[in-house]
């Protein structure tokens, strides 16, 4: 009977570490068959999956001896936590474990896309040589606002404080006396989007972050800004972003979200053709070190949960 079945990949060190101790099915390609998963997860006691399984309606249904769901990230928008709570089944992200990938990410695009220099290949080997199209910013100087301030944000600002930066936060959620803001200038959400030169999200996907930035808040961003959304897709209108970089409001922008996963060669199309946009299928928190570290935690939170300590 098996106790774990890991639906999605995982450091394989973490995997042979569960299955010294347990009943274990790795099979990264479940996530794809969801009649094969369920009948997979019937006996099991614990379910580790990414962001792409959806653990909810016939899966936890299917699920009766479940008592934990190990999350190998830290977003639960896949994940029916109420369903889970009611059934007293424990949920356990792998908070923290993924925080320097993600903040990597978010000051490397932001450079990327600042330099504006990084789509010069083609025109170098013909022999053009775009020196004047290709004169782009400095990140020293620069504002940048973080919408959420958890973890990852946090990360994020003290990089970006160490290259020159100046950064504000926009978090309803934290509370004013909160020491985390002694290192950060709080910030009301307009009056963030109207001064920064680099927007980076950090929030879930929730009823009130669901289109967060439409076409007015995209518009109300300074001519130039850059946007970069790695928490979650759906909080952007990815529509009025598209016509926001085609106009030239906006400088340059990054997705490693979007609001249907995965992209398909259909619903790609509409970003192609678009020079200052970088996409990237969903890897700002995944890194060969980021992986070992995110796969570790929750092994061993389920290994805490499976064993009652």
């Amino acid at each position: 009977m098996t106790d774990i079945v890991i639906s999605e990949f995982m450091d394989q060190a973490a995997v042979d570490g569960l299955a010294a101790e347990f009943d274990v099915l790795y099979d990264p390609r479940l996530v794809d068959e969801p009649e094969r998963l369920a009948a997979a997860g019937a006996d099991a006691r614990a379910l580790i999956v990414r962001n792409r399984t959806q653990v909810r309606g016939d899966l936890l249904a299917a699920a009766a001896r479940l008592r934990v769901v190990g999350r190998l990230g830290v977003g639960l928008d896949n994940i029916d936590v109420a369903a889970c709570e009611v059934r007293g089944i424990e949920v356990c992200p792998a908070t923290g474990a993924n925080d320097v990938a993600v903040a990597e990410y978010v000051i490397a695009t932001a450079m990327l896309l600042l330099r504006d220099a990084y789509q010069a290949g083609a025109d170098v080997i013909a022999g053009t040589w775009p020196r004047q199209r290709c004169m782009g910013r400095e990140i020293g100087g620069k504002l940048l606002g973080l919408v959420g301030y958890g973890g990852i944000a946090r990360e994020t600002a003290r990089r970006a404080r160490a290259l020159g930066m100046r950064v504000l936060a926009h978090d309803p959620y934290l509370a004013a006396s909160d020491p985390a803001w002694d290192d950060v200038e709080r910030c009301e959400l307009d009056a963030l989007l109207a001064a920064a030169d680099v927007v980076s999200l950090h929030v879930p996907l929730t009823d009130a972050t669901r289109g967060l930035f439409d076409a007015r808040r995209i518009a109300s961003m300074q001519r130039g800004a850059v946007l970069i959304n790695s928490a979650r897709g759906g909080t952007v209108d990815e529509d009025a972003l598209i016509a926001a970089l085609r106009s030239g409001h906006l400088g340059g922008a990054a997705l490693d979200v979007f609001a249907t996963e995965a992209v398909t060669a259909d619903s790609g199309g509409r970003f192609a053709g678009i020079a200052n946009l970088v996409l990237t299928p969903h890897i700002a928190g995944v890194t060969q070190e980021s992986n070992v570290r995110v796969s570790a935690l929750t092994a061993d939170n389920v290994r805490r949960a499976l064993s009652g300590r």
